[in-house]
């Protein structure tokens, strides 16, 4: 009998034995965890909340999830309009300030209805890549403001060390020559002008750009393009023989080319300037063997076309003054396998043409200095046309403009910022320059008004980012302020998935 109870007491302390290093194993790998995951979050990647909308529509702060009333196009409206303190949420509802569709042009007034607000967009951060690599020109990084360095900010890079910057025509030029944005940055910061697939459904309600609403885009003379009771959305011509049908769009109609957000206080719309580059994009079906379609734009004082005949005959061409068309660029497309709507889109942006005909596509250097464009014209707006000849069916077309970054600030005043035209910046070894993609709203290195502070009384010259700062480059946003479950619900919980995305940047092939 005590041989029995002995052994099961021995059993007994082994057993206590073997939790106890279970338990302390447990601890080790807990501890092991934490420690890995703060030098993860040290040095390799970390995860930020965006505080205002200086980086909008690329990255937005706090806002009001809007959807115009009268057409349906869905727009963001930044909650910094109210003028509330940084990354601060209302506690409760707010009624939206009044704004303006991008597409339609609807006013949409403060009607008193409060509207919860989102959650500024969430992102990872690279951390440490800027001790391997040299930062890219166009990255989306995030630093240490040089006036306040205990707290982040997150802009786009423009300038690096060694390189002159100037802003001309809402364009950045390093060292005299325009610099180009990567196609994918490109393509991220095209902005709405119009949008023929949302039309309102009260056209004469009286509020868009102050009057009823009418279809922008316009017969020019004779011109029989027409649209169809049925299915608005559509453009047809059906014209016999090679004559030219052309219709434009009209600004005094529609929204202008001016360089306003949706995302900003509607009342600095009217101090914006022009945007000369735009993006006109369509599909177009054609009967076999018809004729012409293509697309004409402006800038300044010269028209461009680009367009496809019934041989597959592509071109570019300039018409200035009166004169007979000169032939830029020529292509010839094989159209036996043309069946159904092609893409059609003609790009003028960063002194480059770009146009594309369904996988197809043709260009055009216009020159990287900042007269090749021609006479630089603030005071006039680009033009837009669209022409065809046979049987054309016409859907989805819409315009866009390019980010146009502002040389005065808020775009209301006489202030000139740093870097701009007349003003360009030279940066020094390990200086960068960053602005927002919110140009006319954005505290960035145009503004600056006092020196950086640094360490031991070292400091900064003002408006320029030391390397020393830079803290990482932001690489996704992994959650871009999410659902609430229903209204009153404090949080919004429900993932966004539809708006998780990349945040591009420089490229290995950036020019």
């Amino acid at each position: 009998m005590s041989s029995n109870k002995k052994s099961k007491t021995g059993r007994r302390k082994v057993s206590w034995k073997e939790r106890a290093r279970e338990v302390a194993n447990t601890f080790e790998w807990l501890i092991t965890a934490f420690v890995l995951a703060f030098l993860f979050r040290a040095f390799v990647m970390e995860a930020f909340r965006i505080p205002t909308g200086s980086m909008a529509e690329t990255l937005k702060g706090a806002h009001y999830r809007l959807r115009c009333i009268q057409c349906g196009y869905r727009y963001d409206y930044g909650l910094g309009n109210f003028r509330l303190p940084r990354d601060v949420l209302p506690r409760g509802p707010l009624p939206p300030r009044p704004s303006r569709c991008p597409s339609c042009g609807y006013y949409y007034p403060n009607t008193g209805r409060g509207m919860w607000a989102a959650n500024g967009d969430r992102i990872l951060v690279l951390k440490c890549i800027y001790q391997f690599f040299e930062p890219k020109q166009w990255d989306v990084v995030v630093f240490k403001n040089p006036l306040n360095p205990s707290e982040n900010y997150i802009k786009r890079l423009v300038g690096r060390p060694g390189q002159t910057v100037e802003i001309i025509d809402g364009d950045v030029y390093i060292d005299g020559q325009i610099s180009r944005k990567p196609s994918k940055v490109r393509d991220e910061l095209w902005m709405p002008v119009y949008d023929n697939d949302y039309q309102p459904v009260r056209p004469r309600q009286g509020s868009f750009n102050g009057h009823n609403w009418q279809q922008p885009f316009r017969n020019v003379a004779d011109s029989q393009w027409q649209t169809d009771l049925q299915r608005p959305t559509i453009f047809r011509l059906e014209s016999s023989g090679e004559q030219i049908h052309t219709m434009f769009y009209d600004t005094t109609v529609g929204n202008d080319f001016r360089a306003s957000y949706a995302y900003d206080d509607v009342q600095d719309y009217s101090n914006m300037p022009y945007c000369s580059d735009l993006m006109v994009r369509f599909y177009a079906r054609r009967q076999p063997g018809s004729g012409v379609v293509g697309i004409e734009m402006s800038k300044y004082e010269t028209n461009y076309r680009a367009c496809v005949d019934s041989t597959g005959s592509m071109v570019i061409e300039k018409v200035a003054g009166g004169e007979e068309p000169e032939e830029l660029a020529h292509r010839q497309l094989d159209l036996a396998d043309e069946d159904g709507p092609s893409l059609v889109r003609f790009v003028n942006v960063d002194h480059e043409l770009i146009f594309e005909f369904g996988r197809a596509k043709l260009t055009y250097d216009l020159g990287r200095g900042a007269e090749d464009a021609g006479e630089r014209r603030a005071d006039i707006q680009a033009e837009v046309k669209v022409f065809g000849s046979g049987s054309i069916e016409l859907s989805h077309v819409a315009i866009f403009r390019d980010i146009h970054y502002t040389g005065t600030k808020y775009a209301n005043s006489r202030d000139a910022g740093r870097a701009v035209e007349g003003n360009p910046l030279k940066l020094d070894r390990d200086e960068f320059f960053v602005l927002g993609d919110n140009s006319p709203n954005s505290e960035d290195g145009r503004w600056w008004g006092a020196r950086g502070k640094g360490n031991n009384g070292i400091s900064y010259r003002a408006g320029i980012v030391p390397r020393d700062y830079l803290v990482g480059k932001a690489l996704f946003v992994y959650w871009p302020s999410g659902f609430r479950p229903y209204p009153r619900f404090p949080f919004g919980v429900i993932p966004n998935v539809g708006q998780m995305r990349f945040i591009y940047g420089g490229s290995a092939r950036n020019p």
